[in-house]
């Protein structure tokens, strides 16, 4: 990674930080090396990430992150929250849905899904700071220009709701936290199906 991958990255950390409450249990989809925890450093209880594109990297006091894709490879367990920074442009169109499903049914009741995601506008700006080799352009050929703002439609469920939504990063990046209610009746899609 570069100067500039490392501060468009820290940006996002400090961002979704903000919803992180002291002492919670994380996933982070898409963690790469684990930098967003040793950002977060003892302000979280523990951390599982988990990345495809990465090898396992060894535990690190509170947390650890394996190599592999999110829910297939993440032990069973639940968690106070999940985060997705850059990686919804990732995931096929057909897959978001089943994505929220694992994220709704890994959450405790309470618990946050935090995601960030660029505007489709921001890959050109990418392509051409990666051509002029200022940024590493992690996964870029994987972008498929996902529309950040639908993004309350393909996650608002009756189990997951939009608390914020915010842009930042010039209007380029989009913020957004869900919650999954605290109501214990309220049950998750997944375990009403058979």
């Amino acid at each position: 990674m570069t100067k500039i991958d490392r501060l468009l990255q820290r940006w996002r950390f400090a961002k979704a930080a903000r919803f992180i409450p002291k002492g919670a249990r994380v996933l982070d989809v898409g963690s790469d090396d684990g930098a967003m925890f040793e950002y977060l450093g003892d302000r979280i209880g523990s951390g599982l990430g988990v990345d495809h594109g990465v090898e396992s990297v060894p535990s690190k006091g509170r947390w650890r992150v394996i190599a592999g894709t999110f829910p297939d490879d993440v032990p069973d367990g639940r968690f106070d929250v999940i985060t997705a920074l850059a990686v919804l442009e990732h995931i096929p169109n057909d897959s978001l849905a089943s994505f929220r499903d694992a994220c709704i049914e890994r959450l405790v009741p309470g618990g946050r899904f935090i995601a960030t995601v660029p505007s489709p506008a921001v890959d050109r700006i990418l392509h051409v700071l990666e051509r002029l080799k200022l940024i590493h352009g992690m996964a870029l050929h994987e972008h498929h220009g996902f529309e950040a703002t639908s993004t309350p439609s393909v996650f608002s469920a009756p189990e997951l709701r939009l608390k914020r939504a915010r842009r930042f990063q010039l209007g380029l990046n989009h913020l957004f936290v869900f919650e999954r209610p605290a109501d214990a009746s309220l049950t998750s899609r997944s375990a009403g199906r058979s």
